[in-house]
C-alpha cells in the first residue's frame, strides 16, 4: 500500500515584479497558511517516509513549513522536473520514488498538481494554494502506480479546515 500527499505550494508573493517567477516568495497568508496545513496534518497523525518538491521558493517554503510542523526530521528532496511540470514529468517522478517509501509529500505547481490528481484519482478540484490531496494505492510499487489501484480519500484546504 502506497499513499500520496499531493500538495500545492502555499499563496505566493507577486508584489516584487523584478523576481523571477522561480524566486517567488510566499505572501503573508502563504506564511499562516502552510503551518495551519502543517498542524492539521500533525493532528491527523500523517508523517511521510519522504518530501519531495519543486525547488521553486515558494514550494520548498511550503514543504518546510508543513515539515516543521509534522516533525519531519529528513533532508526535503527537491527535484526540478517538479517545476513547471507536465503530468507525464511528475508521473516519472512518482514512478522514481524508491519503495521502501510508502507515504510521500509531493509539493508542487498548478496545473501539474491538479492534472496529475485528476489522471491518478479523476479528481476535478483546481487546487487552491497549499491544498492537500491524499490518495491511497493499493500497490506495493510506486512503478504500479496507476489510477486502476488509485483511491482518493481526502481533499483539505486552509479555508476548508477553518472552518
Amino acid at each position: 500500500m502506497k499513499k500520496l500527499y499531493i500538495i500545492r505550494h502555499a499563496k505566493s508573493d507577486w508584489n516584487d515584479e523584478s523576481l523571477d517567477d522561480y524566486d517567488r516568495p510566499l505572501n503573508k497568508r502563504g506564511l499562516r497558511d502552510a503551518p495551519m496545513m502543517g498542524k492539521f496534518l500533525f493532528n491527523k497523525k500523517i508523517q511521510p517516509d519522504l518530501i519531495i518538491s519543486s525547488p521553486a521558493l515558494r514550494a520548498i517554503t511550503t514543504a518546510q513549513l508543513i515539515a516543521k510542523e509534522i516533525q519531519y526530521e529528513k533532508v526535503i528532496t527537491p527535484n526540478q522536473y517538479i517545476y513547471d511540470a507536465y503530468v507525464t514529468a511528475l508521473q516519472e517522478v512518482i514512478q522514481y520514488i524508491h519503495d521502501s517509501n510508502d507515504t510521500v509529500f509531493l509539493v508542487g505547481h498548478n496545473p501539474g498538481v491538479s492534472t496529475l490528481a485528476y489522471m491518478l484519482c479523476g479528481s476535478k478540484e483546481n487546487f487552491s494554494t497549499c491544498a492537500v490531496l491524499e490518495i491511497e494505492f493499493s500497490c506495493n510499487s510506486w512503478m504500479d502506480v496507476n489510477k486502476d489501484n488509485a483511491k482518493l480519500i481526502s481533499y483539505e484546504y486552509p479555508k476548508k479546515i477553518q472552518k
